[in-house]
């Protein structure tokens, strides 16, 4: 998942978009569990519907990972969209019309999420996108969005170059993100690493803005506070389709440091660290993680010890928090669904899904032009602060203002579509169970 150029992304998208246009058939179709509909996108559980590009009303699609790299965390992510869909649906939904949802799977890949985004913008003519995880997929994503002037709202993808590129106008409006970026995090994580008393710390990274993206930032923050980061003048970093990784692991544990940081996604991370624990690089060393390995499945894919404890026993890692106002009630709402509490990020694409229907609603405009004049004005207030969104719809269709709070937190989005948001810090149990054992802020 390297970086992808933003006019190959968008010429390889204007090529599929012809191909999708003839082959793709859409079909509406209601499912009690998760399916594949003809035109390769995967339907959501619980009774949502995905419907025919014809249907009246607002529109939005997912381009989220049900497969790849990221899948353990994208599936439930995946599930919030036509939970918030239905819920909007079940009080009337946005313009006085049903929302109708079209899902697509990135896969994790830039090449599928961009000829995704290309069917959602061309073929099926959405107004807003929840989407995607990835950074590297959004930034193929956000290429065939803009031009589309379709809104693209990440519920994930954190990676620093979406705030220089916005601050530079490339999105003209048409991008926001419900996770705060990593140039956050790094200084959230740059400051554990410092109350935890390391000095010296190196990296390894996937090579993709992701994990370069976080990278630079860590090193930033981190030497500010004193640290030293061992290999900052020569960065290990790795293809993200790289199967072994014996010269990456010597790399990111020489020089002998207090922690080693791996900024990599869960598939392979596991198998970098099995292989540092293999050739015994990685005793007496502090493992770091960071929100893309945070996954219930995670120690397990690492693997066990000799003595049958798990080789991540131990580590530290953050992940974006969540602490809105309308947190508790999704909460027991999605747990009334699915039996289990929502994982990292889920909050985050609930309320994505949340603000597309909130601007199409004030915007009284269910095009991706309404969405994005109106995005941050539901967002930010001023108006009624509102945690329900079908209070939020019902205020705004009476034409007063209201100031979204959100599951994930109070979802203010700043000039170049950031918010601001809170870390959990978690643990790897000996028992390879994984805890959130503190909260740390950025300052």
């Amino acid at each position: 998942m390297k970086k992808i150029n933003s006019a190959l992304a968008l010429s390889l998208a204007t090529l599929l978009s012809g191909l999708l246009a003839a082959a793709c058939t859409k079909t509406t179709t209601t499912t009690s569990s998760t399916t594949t509909t003809t035109s390769g996108a995967t339907t959501a559980p619980d009774n949502s519907t995905t419907t025919a590009s014809n249907a009246k009303g607002l529109k939005i699609g997912s381009l989220l990972p049900s497969t790849g790299d990221l899948a353990s965390i994208g599936q439930q992510m995946v599930g919030a969209v036509p939970l918030l869909v239905d819920t909007v649906n079940a009080c009337g939904g946005v313009n006085g019309e049903k929302v109708t949802l079209v899902p697509v799977d990135d896969q994790t890949d830039p090449r599928a999420g961009a000829a995704g985004m290309t069917k959602l913008a061309t073929v099926d003519r959405v107004g807003g996108v929840v989407g995607s995880f990835a950074s590297s997929v959004s930034t193929a994503a956000v290429s065939i969005a803009t031009p589309n002037k379709v809104m693209l709202i990440s519920p994930g993808s954190t990676s620093p170059v979406f705030t220089e590129k916005a601050g530079k106008g490339d999105y003209k409006g048409y991008w926001a993100r419900t996770a705060p970026p990593d140039t956050y995090q790094a200084l959230a994580l740059a400051q554990l690493a410092n109350k935890k008393g390391f000095k010296k710390v190196s990296t390894v990274v996937i090579n993709n803005d992701y994990g370069v993206g976080f990278e630079k930032a860590f090193v930033q923050a981190f030497e500010k506070l004193g640290g030293t980061v061992v290999n900052k003048n020569s960065p290990t970093r790795y293809d993200p389709k790289a199967t072994t990784f014996d010269s990456e692991a010597q790399a990111a544990f020489a020089g002998k440091p207090d922690a080693v940081l791996v900024v990599a996604y869960e598939e392979t991370a596991s198998l970098l660290l099995k292989t540092a624990y293999q050739q015994g690089l990685a005793q007496g060393v502090q493992i770091m993680l960071t929100d893309g390995t945070k996954s219930d499945t995670f120690p397990n894919r690492v693997g066990k010890a000799a003595d049958g404890k798990y080789i991540v026993s131990g580590a530290i890692g953050t992940v974006p928090g969540s602490n809105g106002k309308g947190l508790d009630a999704f909460t027991k709402l999605w747990q009334s669904k699915k039996g289990s509490p929502p994982a990292p990020y889920t909050p985050h694409a609930w309320d994505a899904a949340a603000l597309l229907a909130l601007a199409a609603q004030s915007a009284k405009d269910n095009t991706g032009v309404g969405i994005a004049s109106k995005i941050r004005e539901v967002a930010n207030g001023p108006g009624t602060e509102v945690a329900d969104v079908c209070e939020g719809l019902k205020l705004l269709a009476e034409g007063k203002k209201i100031n979204y709070q959100g599951a994930s937190g109070n979802v203010d989005i700043d000039p170049n579509g950031d918010v601001v948001g809170v870390y959990d810090v978690w643990t790897v149990g000996d028992d390879g169970k994984i805890k959130t054992i503190d909260k740390v802020s950025p300052k």
